[in-house]
């Protein structure tokens, strides 16, 4: 069947994206297995300049944009971070609408590459209608993440590099927020790895996006609760939700204490900072390890800017009077 995302787009965006981008470590985390029983594959897509993966899709976007042109985008932060990159590279402007409750952290680092930073509303969503009006106002493009072919097919070549793998995954599971990235990956594992399994994972706190899929209409919230703010949509894209079908096999959600056991293990055991987004697919397997028992799995670790303050929150032990981590 005929699909928004194009196949031959995806293969043409690896030969395209900034290389900064590309080629990602990809292991298998046997120090994590143990723990799962299961085999795993982790993609890391966090050694690059903005320390996530959303650097592909703004990339391949950001190609075609001619010199000099201005464009609106909302973020969580880690969007953002990637417009602004790319657009810095086109000598191009990005006016980023952000939450005021935004991760500070995103904040500075997209004003320190270059990005024009307006903070609007209590969550993403509400600042992503503000930048939908100010563009409109102003007669600017409005890039929307999930919204636009170009940024997820940019994300797809994540699965170009995993089918590099030996052997036949048996599920992949996939960070679901606004649909860019699950879509896009799922486009190209369905057309040369049916067999694998794309299971998209979002936050049980903000479950719009996959009622959304499941019911076949859209599923709005007035407002979401969880920590894992990169998948924190509570208005979902239709676009987006319709490119799942025929890409995404099954959906979880997962509570915010599976999100931190799994940024905690992959803290421990990996030696990595991961943010709760991007731990949110191993979150999957610690919340139904039944379901996963003895398979090969991959997931995508995408994101990885985190403030000090949550660093010591979420990933330092309690000690007990001794100095051992409390149990």
């Amino acid at each position: 069947m005929s699909h928004r995302l194009s196949l031959d787009q995806i293969a043409r965006a690896s030969t395209v994206i900034d290389p900064v981008f590309l080629n990602t470590p990809q292991l298998r985390a046997e120090s994590l297995e143990s723990a799962l029983g299961c085999r795993l594959v982790v993609k890391v897509e966090t050694l690059n300049p903005i320390r996530c993966f959303k650097g592909r899709g703004a990339s391949f976007f950001a190609s075609g944009l001619p010199a000099g042109a201005t464009i609106v985008c909302a973020s969580a932060g880690n969007f953002g971070q990637a417009m602004a990159y790319a657009c810095r590279s086109r000598s191009a402007r990005a006016i980023i609408f952000a939450s005021v409750n935004a991760n500070p952290l995103k904040i500075e680092r997209m004003r320190a590459l270059g990005a024009d930073v307006r903070l609007h509303g209590a969550d993403f969503d509400a600042a992503k209608l503000e930048a939908k009006r100010y563009a409109a106002a102003h007669g600017l493009q409005m890039v929307e993440d999930g919204r636009e072919p170009s940024i997820s097919e940019g994300a797809g070549t994540i699965a170009v590099e995993l089918l590099r793998w030996p052997e036949s995954f048996d599920d992949l599971l996939v960070p679901l927020g606004n649909g860019a990235l699950v879509t896009g990956i799922g486009r190209w594992m369905k057309e040369h790895a049916p067999t694998t399994r794309v299971i998209g994972v979002a936050a049980a706190g903000a479950p719009a996006m996959v009622e959304s899929w499941r019911s076949g209409q859209i599923v709005t919230y007035e407002q979401i609760d969880t920590i894992a703010d990169g998948v924190g949509a509570r208005l979902p894209v239709p676009e987006a939700v319709v490119d799942m079908y025929g890409t995404v096999d099954d959906a979880m959600l997962v509570q915010d204490t599976s999100i931190l056991a799994a940024m905690r293990l992959i803290h421990e055991r990996l030696g990595l900072v991961i943010e709760p987004a991007g731990a949110i697919g191993l979150a999957a397997i610690l919340a139904d390890p039944a379901r996963f028992h003895g398979r090969l799995v991959a997931t995508v670790l995408c994101g990885a800017n985190l403030t000090q303050r949550q660093i010591a929150d979420w990933l330092t032990p309690t000690l007990d009077a001794q100095g051992q981590p409390a149990a």
